[in-house]
């Protein structure tokens, strides 16, 4: 009974987890959905900003916090292992449903593209973006990041492999496309408002802290290997000539 429990409980972590991700991408974009990062009426601008900022914080915090070594060492304790992806899952999800629940509007243009085929484009680089986060994901096993594969182990009595060292597929080109994919989707719009210009703002300097806390934790699992990727591959933008010279992954988040 346990192992059934745990296994709808990743299922429904999963659940959840693809909604909000679904969700985000129409907040993000600013359509099809009743709240977007521009909907509603702006309040006024320093407590909007604060609300903001706030907001961004804890997605941060319990984002980046959750996802280390140590928090990870300590949690298990408490919470089976079994279940501590999808857990971890569910409460990201939690918190970016929270974030685009509360999220304020802030008005203000940065730029607005009027002619017809430029905003086509925007709105290309924008798709193109998300659909770089998608395909990298299963790049690396999406079942294993999302926590589906280690309840699945879990219920099919199977043990718990540790990460392998691969570079599939975009991998071989930059060490995080994931990454390079979420920042052309948050920059990539037609029309920057003040509140879009904070979000793309704020999550890109996260993401860029976060990348360094986890480049550290590849390298104590992955030692030489991960040196010499690093060495071959740029972080994030690909290089003409730059890439793995040989077919090994990363399979760590």
């Amino acid at each position: 009974m346990d192992r059934i429990l745990a296994f709808i409980y990743g299922i429904v972590s999963y659940t959840l987890f693809l909604g909000s991700f679904l969700y985000a991408i129409a907040f993000v974009g600013d359509f099809y959905v009743s709240k977007t990062i521009n909907s509603g009426e702006p309040g006024a601008f320093l407590p909007s900003l604060l609300v903001n900022l706030g907001l961004l914080g804890l997605f941060a915090v319990q984002h980046s916090g959750m996802a280390r070594p140590g928090f990870k060492k300590w949690w298990t304790k408490i919470i089976p292992e079994p279940i501590e992806r999808s857990t971890y899952v569910l409460l990201a999800s939690a918190v970016l449903i929270f974030l685009m629940w509360q999220w304020r509007p802030m008005s203000g243009i940065v730029w607005s593209v009027e002619n017809e085929a430029g905003r086509w484009i925007f709105h290309g680089f924008f798709g193109l973006g998300w659909f770089i986060v998608l395909v990298s994901t299963y790049m690396i096993s999406h079942a294993h990041l999302f926590g589906l594969k280690q309840v699945y182990n879990f219920l099919k009595r199977r043990g718990f492999s540790g990460p392998k060292f691969q570079t599939p597929g975009f991998y071989r080109y930059v060490r995080h496309p994931l990454m390079l994919g979420f920042f052309i989707a948050f920059w990539a719009t037609p029309e920057m408002t003040f509140g879009h210009l904070l979000f793309s703002t704020a999550t890109t300097g996260y993401i860029l802290i976060a990348l360094q806390l986890e480049e550290k934790d590849l390298i104590n699992v992955f030692g030489d290997k991960y040196q010499k990727y690093r060495e071959q591959v740029p972080m994030i933008v690909p290089r003409p000539g730059r890439k793995a010279s040989v077919n090994e992954k990363k399979d760590l988040k």
